[in-house]
């Protein structure tokens, strides 16, 4: 299933400057997959370094994708779409080294006596699903609003409003506090890669 989230990934980012409703059915194909394959993986005890490492630089991946078009499209955020990326690249690639340094079998093992938001965004498979999903909900619904606002959805005496602006408005928070639990993403990763740093020295001496 790896190889088909990669696939539908390519195939999404070929359609995005022609057809975004495409485009945009096969990215979200590919991030449905990465949750099953996933689950798969751990059900039939099939996890290996290299499928995490695979899977780590498939969501990377796509995602940047993502957002470098969202630049494009969006031209007056194209620095807040950088900052996101290079948020989401080097947490990640930061803790991901610590882990292997550190021996761990999993970028998503981490020590549970350490910061407790991490702890529950790695433990509690829910929030890490709603937290994920939110977010690429939220990019991919902006990709889609500059083409078109969706169906209209009412809102009863507050009006109508469309269905691809109300996901953006909706998932814009889970998409913020994502951010911001990569940045102490990136602050624990570095603290984890200082004390590893001491403890060589200390064995030197």
């Amino acid at each position: 299933m790896s190889y088909a989230r990669i696939l539908f990934a390519f195939v999404a980012f070929y359609f995005m400057p022609t057809s975004p409703l495409v485009a945009s059915t096969f990215y979200l194909l590919s991030g449905l997959l990465d949750a099953f394959d996933g689950h798969a993986a751990r059900a039939l005890n099939q996890g290996t370094k290299f499928g995490a490492m695979l899977d780590m630089l498939t969501d990377r991946c796509a995602t940047m994708c993502l957002l470098v078009n969202l630049s494009l499209l969006y031209p007056a955020y194209t620095l807040l779409f950088q900052l996101s990326m290079s948020l989401d690249i080097a947490s990640h690639w930061l803790h991901l080294h610590s882990s292997t340094l550190k021996g761990s079998d999993s970028h998503k093992s981490i020590d549970l006596s350490g910061n407790p938001v991490l702890r529950l965004y790695y433990t509690s498979r829910p929030v890490l699903f709603f937290m994920c999903a939110g977010n690429e909900l939220f990019y991919c619904m902006l990709y889609l609003l500059h083409f078109s606002e969706g169906p209209a959805v009412s809102l009863g005496p507050l009006g109508a409003v469309g269905l691809f602006r109300l996901v953006v408005r909706l998932c814009c928070p889970v998409s913020l506090v994502k951010s911001l639990i990569s940045l102490l993403h990136l602050v624990t990763a570095s603290c984890n890669m200082a004390a590893l740093d001491r403890a060589e020295r200390a064995k030197k001496k």
